[in-house]
């Protein structure tokens, strides 16, 4: 397919959120446009082994704006139509994020909310009630014109290199294929503790019983918690996020809260079980080929529930 030229596209601010745009970048690499990622420093890493350009914006708008700038000049240089058409795709909702857009003179096409239509170029009529990928999905599909179902699976790639660290980390520290890989953290975005399945020690325990190499990957600030609760289980510091999707491929199942980590392993194809309490709101729900999502009707799924769904037999 010839090349359309290139786009800027402006990524959410979480992980989970990040990986759930994957399809849509992946259709408009398809459809031909070559881009260019504006996101936060860890989507250098996320994305890497996809060989978009990743330009990490800066925490100051003022920064932002002006490196928006500059890419505008280069890629217009380089391919003069791209100041002529609408050239930017904002997955973020914000009003700031349109802008800072059109602050830097790009066109950027976004969903009309926020009050920002003003600001786009062309706005996307926004549809409650959809999963957040559909979302995604839909903003990338009027841009490119396509009318194609989005496909379940995200696609995520990880790099050879974080397969080479992945396989090292793995005879470092004796785990073999087939281990168990929990997340029981929520990230900092959770204050209260709302998305904390309050079983998880007691899963790691049941689970080493019976045999199984248990893993945790904690974040930054959640490795005193981790040795604290998990004082037998295997504890990898410092795991980056191809790593860790990498890892995923090679885990039995990893068993997750409603946070980021849950999102990359289903990314990259991983079998999850996605432990979901009451508050959960289902689109943010995990999504992938492989993904068991447990969520009652009412409080949190029971420790012999996910302990039938880790031992059921994996998906084809």
């Amino acid at each position: 397919m010839s090349s359309k030229g290139p786009l800027i596209i402006r990524l959410c601010n979480w992980v989970g959120e990040a990986v759930l745009c994957l399809p849509t970048l992946t259709m408009l690499a398809e459809q031909g446009y070559e881009l260019h990622l504006i996101g936060k420093r860890w989507a250098v890493n996320l994305f890497e082994g996809h060989g978009w350009a990743v330009h990490v914006r800066p925490a100051k708008r003022s920064e932002a704006i002006q490196q928006l700038k500059g890419l505008r000049q280069q890629l217009g240089q380089q391919h003069p139509a791209f100041t002529r058409r609408p050239n930017m795709v904002l997955f973020t909702n914000s009003f700031s994020s349109a802008l800072e857009a059109r602050l830097a003179g790009l066109q950027p096409i976004g969903y009309q909310k926020e009050g920002r239509s003003l600001l786009l170029s062309h706005g996307v009529p926004y549809e409650p009630g959809l999963h957040a990928a559909d979302n995604y999905w839909r903003i990338g599909s009027h841009f490119a014109g396509v009318t194609q179902v989005r496909p379940r699976h995200l696609g995520l790639k990880p790099s050879a290199a974080h397969q080479a660290k992945a396989a090292q980390l793995m005879q470092a520290h004796g785990l073999q294929p087939g281990f168990i890989i929990l997340c029981p953290f929520s990230g900092a975005a959770d204050t209260t503790g709302k998305k904390l399945w309050p079983a998880f020690p007691e899963l790691a325990r049941q689970l080493i019983a019976q045999g199984h190499q248990v893993l945790l990957c904690p974040g930054p600030g959640e490795e005193a918690q981790a040795q604290t609760d998990y004082p037998t289980s295997r504890i990898l510091t410092g795991v980056d996020l191809g790593a860790y999707a990498a890892l995923s491929q090679q885990a039995a199942c990893t068993v997750s809260n409603d946070t980021g980590p849950g999102h990359l392993a289903a990314a990259a194809g991983g079998r999850v079980v996605s432990v979901l309490g009451p508050d959960a709101a289902p689109m943010w729900w995990v999504q992938g080929d492989k993904v068991t999502v447990l969520r009652p009707d009412h409080g949190w799924p029971s420790l012999q529930d996910v302990l039938h769904v880790i031992h059921q037999a994996p998906q084809s």
